[in-house]
């Protein structure tokens, strides 16, 4: 399993070779580009986008265009996530969340599967030598095996691809319900990538993930005073901070775990 730390400081690419989470929108205005020293991932920023607006504003030539760029300019990175649209009651339905608010899709969970396949397939069309990843969605385990059929219906083999992302799981990857809807999908075989992944959901369904990224360590760090020697107000923003909270996050999963996440450390 990898395990990719998620930021937006684009240039820790050439600070470290661990694997790195990055959303396209970062590079957007890079006029300097640092060459990648390790694996790294992109995100589509699918949940920021949805959230914000309901809707996707960047075009699909646009995204691969821009994909393509980081591509040439960064180096090759392990995949990169489509313009899916996630289910999540708040993405849909629209609201305050969490202290959030989210503008809603106000679509069904149907009509976001369909145009989730239908933007992998036009993506995949455009760039077919790009490694875009698949990502099913739903909202209950019967939802996600509809979105397996939509893309079986297709013509994609989801078990011939490198990686497929699992939506709409980040916040209920802790409970039952979202391991049994991990549980489910891992047992058509497909090498899973879980968005979004915090502790308690990789010591729960960890061994059934090929990849998991996340960001939870700028939360964790936000309500921390900064490290020993740190002249800024917290580590929210620090690499050092994210490496050690990533190491620490590595041994407290059970050594049968740990060893399917072991993975390059810093440069």
């Amino acid at each position: 399993m990898r395990f990719y730390l998620t930021t937006h400081k684009r240039h820790w690419l050439r600070l470290t070779d661990v694997p790195l989470f990055l959303k396209s929108e970062h590079f957007d205005r890079a006029v300097k580009w640092d060459v990648a020293q390790g694996p790294y991932a992109i995100d589509s920023g699918g949940f920021t986008e949805l959230k914000d607006k309901g809707t996707w504003t960047r075009s699909p030539r646009q995204y691969v265009q821009d994909l393509r760029r980081i591509w040439e300019h960064v180096g090759p990175y392990d995949w990169a996530a489509p313009q899916d649209w996630m289910c999540e009651d708040a993405i849909i339905n629209g609201g305050w969340f969490g202290g959030q608010y989210f503008i809603g899709t106000h679509l069904s969970v149907a009509e976001h599967q369909r145009r989730t396949v239908a933007n992998f397939l036009e993506l995949r069309a455009l760039a077919p030598d790009l490694r875009i990843a698949p990502v099913i969605q739903g909202d209950t385990v019967p939802a996600y095996e509809r979105c397996v059929e939509l893309y079986e219906n297709a013509g994609v083999d989801l078990r011939a691809e490198p990686v497929v992302g699992l939506g709409s799981v980040c916040r209920l990857q802790s409970t039952r319900k979202g391991a049994a809807i991990v549980t489910a999908m891992a047992a058509h075989g497909f090498k899973l990538h879980g968005f979004g992944f915090k502790i308690l959901g990789l010591e729960r369904v960890g061994h059934l993930l090929a990849s998991a990224d996340s960001a939870a360590w700028s939360s964790h760090a936000r309500r921390r005073p900064a490290l020993p020697g740190h002249t800024h107000k917290n580590c929210a923003n620090c690499i050092d901070y994210a490496l050690r909270w990533r190491e620490r996050v590595l041994a407290a999963i059970p050594a049968q775990r740990q060893t399917m996440l072991t993975d390059r450390s810093v440069a």
